[in-house]
């Protein structure tokens, strides 16, 4: 199959590319390598089946003529620095529900029907029901980028209603793992480089998260797109069992690096920033009733992943 994916250079989307790779699939990434890195694809250029286009979502016409002559769409770039948009309002509207208009509507006019979209579960904002299910509502999203990404499954819904389109939404809990552009570990590692004898943690580190393992993250993706394909739209909560808090986790790289006598020191309040849902919980049961479940609990995947993005930050400073 002829598959495009957006946001193919960044952590989750290269990740997807090896994958669909593997799998036969001729992959077109489009990424204009804002937030990705071309090395994330480094084992994919010299496949015959990869084609990688350093082209912007918000220019359409260019949008459009790449969408051509393909067959499904994995929509997955969008801003990946939260925070960020408290600090540039319009960088979520722009990167996020723009982007995914564009993306929709260059569909629309190739004759593309199939897309699988990264949302999030953020779009739950702090709901009073968790674990938390997809038919949970009213959603009340509490940051720029969890708005956005409720507008995009808006549009997403609208395009299947108007013109056809099939879709499959998948609400991620928090992914780590390999290629890791982002994120909590590299924020530590980050803030270790600097002071070793002190890691900062915001928030008072009891912010407890589902983390699910990257290369799960793909399996489930994969397992939606391939084996529910009767119905127009799909939803689909995309977790695993248990929640790691931030102490946790700092312990867990903390062990990884293999550091000791390390300071925790934190900043205070229950969430990490505004916008930071603190505690969060996710009902994957929809799911799991279509015959796919994670394999490894949170802790056991941020442990995973602590060891794989250190073993990368070590292997990038050392060449």
């Amino acid at each position: 199959m002829r598959i495009l994916v957006t946001g193919g250079a960044g952590f989750i989307g290269s990740n997807l590319v090896e994958r669909l790779l593997n799998e036969g699939h001729q992959v077109t990434v489009v990424d204009n390598l804002s937030g990705g890195r071309i090395d994330l694809l480094q084992d994919c250029l010299s496949n015959g089946r990869f084609r990688f286009e350093n082209a912007d979502l918000l220019d359409l016409e260019t949008l459009v003529g790449i969408m051509d002559g393909h067959e499904t769409v994995f929509h997955l770039a969008a801003n990946s620095n939260i925070p960020e948009g408290r600090r540039k309002s319009d960088i979520d509207l722009q990167l996020g529900t723009i982007a995914t208009y564009n993306v929709l509507e260059a569909m629309r006019r190739s004759g593309v029907r199939e897309i699988g979209f990264s949302s999030s579960s953020v779009v739950y904002g702090e709901p009073t029901l968790v674990p938390t299910p997809e038919d949970y509502g009213p959603l009340f999203p509490i940051s720029l980028y969890g708005a956005s990404k409720l507008a995009c499954e808006g549009l997403i819904s609208a395009f299947c209603h108007n013109f056809g389109f099939q879709s499959w939404i998948f609400r991620f809990a928090n992914i780590c793992g390999r290629h890791s552009t982002h994120g909590v570990l590299l924020d530590f590692i980050r803030k270790l480089q600097d002071n070793p004898r002190e890691l900062e943690l915001l928030g008072n580190g009891r912010q407890a998260k589902p983390y699910l393992h990257v290369s799960e993250c793909v399996d489930g993706m994969l397992y939606l797109w391939q084996r529910v394909r009767d119905r127009e739209l799909v939803c689909c909560n995309l977790g695993c069992a248990g929640a790691t808090s931030t102490d946790r986790i700092a312990q867990y790289l903390l062990d990884a690096m293999g550091l000791n006598d390390v300071g925790l020191r934190h900043t205070g309040g229950e969430r990490g920033w505004p916008g930071d849902v603190p505690q969060v919980r996710l009902d994957c049961t929809r799911l799991r009733n279509l015959g796919w479940s994670a394999k490894c609990t949170s802790d056991e995947a941020v442990q995973l992943a602590a060891r794989e993005v250190v073993q990368e930050v070590t292997c990038k400073l050392s060449s």
